[in-house]
């Protein structure tokens, strides 16, 4: 019979520890969904944080499981104790980012509200996306619609399609976003927008296509290598939310989309009354050539976009009326996504090709990408 040594020894002993404890947590969990002490729990958003976590941690332990069993079939006795080192170092930091994820996640119960995240879906209450009768002039849904924006080494599109597509029993527009990486296709997403009404536009949902193109093949073409993010909808639980208020108003906070642990995005309205010189930490990083060119009214709209699977990431968006998004900032960088195109506003003329800073940095915050 071989002898373990120490170090895996210890690394076992860890791990089923740690199952051991991981086990105990999901049984009180759900011991704790409906009532603590005869009395009933209305702490719903941060009972879902706490339930989260929890899968979080168990997928953590399924991972560290797979990567013992892949060092205990290395030979090299050095090797097979550096892949056990580290696994329990992957482990803790995973760890880490679980418990990072649940603070983050307890936190924005405090702006989101405790409620049960259920919206009432009447499709009653929305129109033909082709032709609604209450246009939002912040999120314009017009077929034919192009948007083309730049950054660094990348190029955006968005196009709003003739085509809809039918989800819970709403009618929705669907939009094209395609991301070009040093002129590879990285992504090609289609996303499913309905137009309220009351001029509200909604998130149904998004078909989310990544692609990677390797150096040496041939022929060199981008090859399919993620649908992570993908939701729609009724779909395993999947529900969207509000993109865009018809009347938004500063300080509000809600969820775009809820496909737990795959798509969590959260705005937060920062300002309604938006222009450069109005705000000086709105103002960090932002080329004041192209916000004069959609803001001069002062009416243009400052959301910050966060993501809860991304603790401590997020981003500026700037909308201007009759435009919609125009900018990304990330504050923590400095870097900038911004409008260089569009084919149905005559301000899109001439839009400056970079988002060159015409002053000295000042500060910096925290990160998201779109």
């Amino acid at each position: 019979m071989n002898r373990i040594n120490s170090a895996t020894a210890r690394v076992f002993v860890k791990l089923t520890l740690g199952t051991a404890i991981l086990m105990a947590l999901a049984l009180a969990g759900n011991s704790e969904g409906v009532r603590t002490e005869g009395k009933r729990r209305d702490d719903f958003c941060s009972q879902t944080a706490r339930a989260l976590y929890d899968a979080c941690k168990a997928e953590v332990t399924d991972d560290s499981f797979k990567k013992k069993a892949i060092c205990i079939n290395i030979s090299d006795a050095e090797e097979r104790e550096a892949c056990f080192e580290e696994m329990e170092e992957e482990r803790e930091e995973s760890l880490q980012f679980c418990r990072e994820q649940r603070d983050g996640r307890l936190d924005a119960c405090k702006s989101l509200g405790e409620s049960r995240y259920d919206p009432d879906i009447n499709p009653d209450l929305f129109d033909d996306p082709r032709n609604p009768t209450n246009p939002n002039p912040y999120f314009p849904l017009t077929v034919g619609n192009l948007w083309e924006y730049g950054g660094g080494n990348e190029v955006n599109t968005v196009e709003v399609l003739n085509e809809t597509k039918l989800i819970a029993g709403v009618r929705c527009i669907v939009f094209n976003d395609q991301v070009f990486k040093d002129g590879d296709l990285v992504e090609d997403t289609d996303d499913w927008f309905a137009q309220a009404k009351d001029g509200n536009v909604w998130y149904f949902g998004e078909e989310v296509k990544d692609f990677e193109s390797f150096d040496g093949d041939d022929p060199r073409k981008p090859e399919l290598v993620s649908i992570d993010g993908s939701f729609k909808w009724g779909r395993d639980g999947d529900k969207g939310g509000i993109f865009f208020f018809a009347s938004p108003a500063q300080g509000k906070v809600h969820l775009e989309e809820f496909s737990l642990g795959n798509a969590e995005d959260v705005t937060e309205i920062l300002s309604t009354t938006y222009r450069f010189g109005s705000n000086p930490e709105l103002d960090q990083f932002v080329p004041r050539l192209l916000v004069d060119r959609f803001c001069s009214s002062g009416d243009c709209v400052v959301t910050k976009n966060f993501s809860l699977i991304e603790p401590g990431i997020f981003a500026r968006k700037y909308y201007g009326r009759g435009i919609g998004f125009f900018l990304e900032v990330k504050p923590d960088t400095g870097e900038a996504v911004h409008l260089v195109d569009c084919n149905f506003d005559p301000r899109c003329a001439n839009l400056p090709q970079s988002a060159e800073r015409e002053r000295p940095l000042r500060g910096r915050s925290n990160r998201l990408r779109r």
